[in-house]
């Protein structure tokens, strides 16, 4: 496996745990007043831990690059939270909208 793959696994990976992190803050946003603040404080740890192996993957891939799998991940992994945890509800045009980006993340990954 070559190094460029592994950078974009780790990548994607970290942006799972980004997703997650994500995923607790908006659980605390819903509570009443303040009290979500300890699901803020476990989230806010997440983010800090995924910077680290977001060095290492700068190491190996274009920021340009890393932009676009970082976006596109997340953009992925939140709709899937979206729909399946929240319950939430997305469009036929959001699902269009997904499914260009992961092609586009195809297309970055075969020019890196």
């Amino acid at each position: 496996m070559n190094l460029i793959l592994i950078a974009f696994l780790i990548g994607i990976g970290l942006s799972i745990i980004t997703v997650f992190a994500d995923a607790l803050i908006k659980q605390a946003s819903l509570q009443n007043a303040f009290s979500g603040w300890q699901i803020l404080i476990v989230g806010a740890i997440l983010y800090g831990i995924t910077a680290f192996g977001w060095f290492f993957v700068m190491r190996k891939i274009k920021l340009s690059t890393l932009g676009v799998l970082y976006g596109v991940s997340c953009l992925v992994f939140l709709a899937l939270v979206s729909v399946f945890y929240f319950r939430e509800k997305i469009n036929p045009i959001e699902i269009l909208g997904i499914a260009l980006a992961i092609i586009s993340l195809i297309i970055m990954y075969r020019f890196a």
